[in-house]
């Protein structure tokens, strides 16, 4: 992706956010924004999205990645540039990292839309309270961001790990929990200010092996790509968390999740769902 150092009003920005220091299992999702970069670019696609927008064309830029100088600090630097965007009227679609970056990404995003719905697709709830003692953990994002009432609303797809103590923080912060086992996926009714925070784990491994956690029972990418083209409300910014490029060494996964950011760019671009 081609770097600008102007950012335009009214564009989408990629912000790359290689951190993982939060990670409870295995580094490594922090070379993922370089990753699904390279992948977005590969010759052996193109640039086009399925709801017919050409990705080489305006509309969205590359903002360069978060720097970090001081790892105690680095939830205060994601969410800086985060914020810094957001006041030049960007929407943003952050490139992870673990998924702990949520967290300071919406603490960013709430304080410019504090009626936001949050659309989560992963395996994982990730609302213990801690995890192994540590508050900050990629394990414990949502719990962190209900306490604080950073959205009206958090709806989880995908879910298929959920323990006795996530599902009870569950019901404490009155989370709408969808998990695989209950059948079909749901449709998804969603309005206002939505955004879309997407663990590459919400995927069976059968379709994206390069993630830390393998969970089976996940969805398939065109679940996946259908839930992003059909999602209802006005898409506001959007994650693209836990590839981990350590597992991925056909970069089959990469070109999953540039896929994936193509379809996110696409529906936000449009900013309608697509007509099917």
């Amino acid at each position: 992706m081609a770097q600008s150092n102007q950012l335009q009003p009214k564009q989408i920005s990629v912000l790359g956010v290689p951190f993982d220091k939060q990670s409870s299992y295995l580094r490594g999702p922090a070379l993922a924004p370089a990753r699904i970069r390279e992948s977005l670019v590969c010759d052996s696609a193109n640039m086009w999205t399925e709801n017919h927008y050409n990705l080489a064309a305006a509309g969205w830029q590359d903002a360069g990645d978060v720097t970090f100088s001081d790892d105690d600090k680095a939830f205060k630097s994601i969410e800086t540039s985060v914020a810094n965007l957001l006041a030049n009227n960007q929407r943003v679609i952050s490139l992870g990292g673990d998924h702990s970056i949520t967290y300071p990404i919406l603490r960013a995003y709430a304080k410019a839309y504090p009626e936001m719905t949050i659309l989560h697709l992963d395996a994982h709830p990730d609302l213990y309270d801690h995890l192994d003692g540590n508050r900050q953990s990629h394990a414990c994002s949502f719990a962190r961001i209900m306490e604080e009432k950073l959205a009206v609303r958090l709806v989880q797809v995908g879910i298929r790990t959920i323990t006795g103590h996530q599902r009870e923080q569950a019901q404490r912060f009155d989370v709408e929990v969808h998990e695989m086992s209950a059948g079909p996926l749901p449709d998804l009714k969603l309005n206002g200010p939505v955004y879309l925070s997407l663990d590459m784990d919400c995927l069976d491994p059968a379709f994206a092996p390069g993630v830390s956690h393998f969970e089976p029972g996940g969805m398939s990418t065109r679940e996946v790509l259908n839930i992003i083209q059909r999602l209802k409300g006005n898409l506001i910014g959007a994650d693209l968390v836990e590839y981990n490029p350590q597992r991925d060494p056909n970069g089959m996964t990469g070109m999953v999740a540039a896929k994936l950011l193509k379809e996110i760019l696409g529906r936000m671009i449009a900013n309608e769902p697509l007509k099917i």
